[in-house]
Formats: C-alpha cells, structure tokens, sequence
C-alpha cells in the first residue's frame, strides 16, 4: 500500500442553512484499500462521499488529492482526476442496451467520411470483455439492462468506472436488495479492485458485508466522525456497537 493517501479530506464542514451536515472531518484512503464508510441515517456519509465526486463544495476544509490540493466546481471536475461513484440507484436504463449503457455519456464515434457516427462493435467488444472479467456472461451486449438481475446491474456500473480509468471508487450501499449470491459476487469483485491499487470506499448500513472487503473503518455520527478503526482491531458486532452508542 502506498505511503501516501490518493484522496485527504481535513477538517471538512457542510453546512445546509441552519443545519450542520457534517463538522471538522477529516478522511483519507489510499490505493489498493477500501474504507468503509459507516454510521446511521443522517450521519453524513452522502454528503461526504457527495463532497468527494464535487457534487457539493465544502463550507470549511480542504481536499487533497494525489498530493495536490484540489476544488471541485462540478462532478465533472472530480471525473477528469479518476473519482467515480455509483450510486445506490444505479444510473443505469433498462430500455437501453448493455453495451450502450457501458457507454453511456461516453459513447465511442467513428468517421463515415464527414460524418461521426457511433462504433457499435468496438463498444460491444469492450463491453462483452469488461464483463467476462468480472464473471457476467450475457448471451449478447444487444440485451436490454432491464432483464439483468441485481447483481449484474451492479457489477455492470462497476465495471464501467474501472474501464473510464478510476482510481477512487466510492460505492453507494452496492448490495443492498441483493440475493446473498450476489452480493458475495460484488463483494468478491471489489476484493479484486483492490489488488489492481484501486481504491473505494464503500458506505454500506450492512456492516457484515462491509466487514468483507474493508481494511479500515471510518464512523460517522450526526456529522461528526467518532471512530477510525482498522479491521484487525475490531468484529462487525463492535462496529455495530459503537453505531449504536453514537455520540455522547
């Protein structure tokens, strides 16, 4: 693991009006690791991790990234340094093909003479690749996203940001409504993430799954972190403990 964290969050304030969302955070991940992200509802782990991809600017704080101080004025801002993250919802069309929701946004064009036009096979070889890797086999890109289970849906996302070059991955409860089989899949995917120096964090309310694949632990509550634990230190049941005591 690198000596030096990819992404450094100090003393991170979020203020919306009177509420303050998150106060003096301070957060780090490094290559190859993946954090987990815990705490209850309205702890604060969307807005950080939403402050992580520039979806929300800090009120206070600082944000490194790489080693260079960084500001994000949009999401795009964050893409462009290899900060992608998949949302619970997942963004992802079930009218639409695989392959086109592969590329979605970022679809690969070819000249016909003056004339720019999508290269379908090149996004359906890439595609069809991407996916055995992670051990999805459809019968054909052309498939339609909306007959793909939970967990196909979730490794294609997935697969998708690695393929777009990221090196931070935050995921956004990346198991919840899936079959146990399937989130072994997941979970088994991001362990292979991490021996590629990717890095993610990972917010998750399913502690045991985050046990999984975590190799710290950042706990949140009401906004204020309340414990930074390394896995070898602590049982999922300790984790769960502190949750629930939150803050005195």
């Amino acid at each position: 693991m690198s000596k030096e964290p990819l992404m450094k969050l100090v003393n991170i304030t979020k203020r919306f009006g009177h509420v303050v969302a998150l106060r003096k955070v301070n957060f780090e991940v490094y290559p190859g690791e993946c954090v987990g992200l815990v705490g209850d509802n309205g702890a604060g782990k969307s807005t950080l991790a939403k402050i992580m991809v520039g979806y929300y600017k800090p009120d206070e704080g600082e944000i490194y990234f790489e080693g260079r101080k960084v500001s994000f004025n949009s999401p795009m801002d964050a893409r462009k340094l290899g900060i992608e993250i998949v949302y619970q919802e997942l963004a992802l069309i079930d009218t639409m093909s695989i392959y086109r929701n592969f590329f979605l946004g970022r679809e690969i064009v070819k000249k016909l003479g003056p004339i720019k036009i999508l290269d379908i096979g090149t996004m359906k070889r890439i595609s069809e690749r991407y996916l055995k890797d992670i051990g999805i086999r459809v019968r054909s890109t052309d498939e339609l996203v909306g007959i793909l289970s939970g967990g196909e849906r979730q490794s294609i996302a997935i697969a998708r940001a690695v393929h777009f070059g990221a090196k931070l991955l935050i995921l956004d409860e990346p198991t919840t409504a899936l079959s146990f089989k399937e989130a072994k899949r997941v979970l088994a995917y991001i362990n292979e993430l991490k021996k590629k120096n990717i890095a993610i964090v990972m917010i998750s309310h399913n502690i045991y799954h985050v046990y999984e694949v975590a190799d710290r632990f950042t706990i949140l509550d009401r906004g204020v972190k309340i414990a930074e634990l390394h896995k070898k230190d602590v049982s999922p049941q300790d984790i769960i403990d502190i949750i629930v005591r939150g803050r005195k």
